[in-house]
């Protein structure tokens, strides 16, 4: 009798072609950010990691924020555009429910080469 040869992989069948990006730090404050706007964590949470006025665009956006008060909101899409070096523009979109928000923010890598939030716009949700 002959055994036929199956194949050693370590990936389940069927996803051999999924790859995932890898994340990086747009995708971190994109998370926290959406916690905060949508009352999930509180705006001091993000007190080390704001620099200039992002903390107080935060400070007045949560507590009148467009996701506050719905559905869990998702974070379907993250994006970056890097304008130069040391600083990230972003940008999220937002799934509540049937509705889509939009998230914008910029990234600056600081001397200690820690990203801090720089700044942050929110457009509220659309059917």
């Amino acid at each position: 009798m002959t055994r036929s040869r199956t194949r050693n992989t370590t990936r389940p069948p069927g996803r051999s072609d999924l790859r995932r990006r890898p994340r990086g730090p747009h995708d971190w404050f994109a998370e926290r950010l959406l916690a905060v706007v949508s009352g999930q964590r509180p705006v001091h949470s993000l007190l080390g990691h704001t620099v200039g006025p992002a903390y107080d665009q935060l400070v007045t956006l949560a507590p009148a924020g467009p996701l506050r008060d719905r559905l869990r909101p998702v974070l379907r899409h993250c994006g970056r555009f890097h304008p130069g070096p040391g600083v990230i523009e972003a940008f999220a979109r937002i799934a509540t429910g049937d509705r889509v928000s939009a998230m914008a923010f910029r990234l600056e890598q600081g001397p200690d080469l820690r990203w801090r939030c720089a700044a942050v716009e929110m457009q509220g949700p659309r059917p």
